[in-house]
């Protein structure tokens, strides 16, 4: 037990060392790369790093529109996720079986490989450049979300959509009354598994906006290293500063939630 408790415990530190080290690096006056780095002196330490990156790139704004662009492609992950999800689990209809297993295909072709045709689909022929919509669009519909509702709707008692059927109800009210309220572990869990891949999203950002005002943390921060991290003072500071901020949000979600992530007795719809 006491050599469990130690692995635990070295992994636990070598997880977690990256993270101290940035924060350490961002509170610096002079940066310091080398190991002993991360023990600092108390008169090395500064908060003057996140006043200088917040001037260079507007904090305040790359803020609001992560939240903009990761808030956008969460609710169009739950809803079309939820839609498709269900209608995939539980409705009959003609080539179900061949839209599931595209959706799966989907899922092993690399975002990188579409990037082209979509930027030529989303700039030419459809005018959203340097635009919110142009930035979430591709990402309104999140196969492996699909599949996790689905998989979700499956465990589902069939007896609940056949009783409320008979009474008369509409797919879409079978779907909200009786069906979401019992997969809410799945809607957290996708809220939490979508936030960080638009949040930490650079490359999709980067060629869609190039007006500042619009852009992201994630391309703020990569625009600050090319046009002005060669003037500043304290370059690598700032940069972990900045990438402090960015990673904070997404901790704190974690650790909030982290007891969240648990499977709910799906059965206890059903009255015995």
């Amino acid at each position: 037990m006491r050599l469990r408790f130690i692995a635990l415990l070295l992994g636990a530190f070598v997880f977690l060392f990256p993270f101290y080290y940035m924060l350490i690096g961002s509170l610096q006056t002079e940066p310091d790369s080398t190991v002993r780095g991360a023990f600092p002196q108390l008169g090395n330490l500064t908060g003057h790093n996140y006043t200088a990156i917040n001037e260079a790139i507007n904090l305040g704004r790359s803020l609001i529109n992560s939240g903009i662009f990761t808030g956008g492609v969460i609710l169009g992950t739950l809803v079309f996720g939820v839609l498709a999800g269900y209608a995939l689990a539980r409705l009959q209809f003609r080539g179900r079986g061949l839209v599931f297993n595209l959706m799966l295909l989907i899922q092993v072709v690399p975002f990188q490989l579409l990037t082209i045709p979509l930027y030529v689909l989303i700039v030419r022929s459809y005018g959203l450049a340097d635009s919110y919509g142009g930035m979430i669009l591709p990402f309104l519909i999140n196969s492996t979300a699909v599949f996790v509702f689905r998989q979700y709707f499956l465990q589902l008692p069939a007896e609940l959509f056949d009783a409320a059927r008979i009474d008369g109800a509409s797919e879409l009210n079978i779907l909200w009354r009786v069906a979401v309220p019992l997969v809410k572990p799945a809607l957290l869990t996708g809220v939490l598994l979508t936030f960080i891949g638009p949040w930490n999203e650079f490359l999709w950002p980067f060629l869609i906006t190039k007006q500042q005002n619009l852009q992201p943390l994630a391309v703020s921060l990569s625009n600050y290293l090319t046009t002005v991290a060669s003037r500043a003072a304290n370059p690598f500071g700032a940069v972990l500063a900045g990438a402090c901020v960015l990673a904070a949000p997404a901790v704190a979600l974690f650790v909030i939630f982290q007891r969240r992530f648990i499977s709910s007795n799906l059965s206890s719809g059903v009255k015995g």
